[in-house]
């Protein structure tokens, strides 16, 4: 039974690697917002908030959308942008380069894409990203780095998008919450 699953997982990572990635990045991201749908539902005291399947569709469309810079990015280019040995040094200067490319792609990518499918235009879209990526990014420096450092240090180039995708399944429950949360509009705005 070993040998035909460690069969099945090498016949997967090497043969269907682009579509593993991307399936997994589109499937978790849906899976975030159903746990924090889930968890909003259950904390709702006055019992008015339904699941919407919607929401959770759209979530996956964004993450089908950018799973292929996911693979592309964790599978290539990071370790052609910064080559080397897995070594302490290395991993710093992949995380570094992570943070300043990636992070801020996919955070405003991802509120972007959001806005866009939930009908609100690109102005619309675009004042979600003004609104929301800079908190976003903050917490992303904060959540990111530390995860990234074994990535890029200790895990060989064709685990590194399944192992950031199981970490973004809590990345993606806290964008979710973050998206669809009632931020209060100043006074006067």
């Amino acid at each position: 039974m070993g040998s035909k699953f460690s069969a099945l997982r090498q016949n997967i990572m090497q043969k269907h690697l682009f579509v593993t990635n991307v399936v997994t990045t589109g499937g978790l991201l849906a899976a975030g917002d159903a746990i924090t749908q889930n968890l909003e539902i259950a904390m709702d005291k006055e019992g008015t908030q339904k699941y919407s399947l919607q929401r959770t569709k759209r979530m996956l469309a964004v993450g089908l959308a950018l799973g292929p810079f996911g693979h592309l990015w964790y599978s290539k280019l990071v370790d052609r942008l910064v080559p080397g040995v897995a070594s302490t040094q290395t991993a710093l200067k992949k995380i570094l380069a992570d943070q300043i490319v990636a992070g801020p792609f996919f955070c405003s990518a991802f509120f972007f894409g959001m806005a866009l499918l939930e009908g609100k235009g690109v102005n619309g879209a675009s004042e979600e990203v003004k609104e929301k990526f800079l908190p976003v990014y903050m917490i992303d420096w904060c959540f990111w780095p530390p995860a990234q450092f074994i990535n890029f240090r200790f895990l060989p180039m064709e685990f590194r998008v399944i192992y950031v995708a199981v970490l973004t399944l809590c990345w993606n429950t806290f964008l979710s919450y973050y998206k669809h949360r009632d931020i209060p509009k100043p006074s006067g705005s």
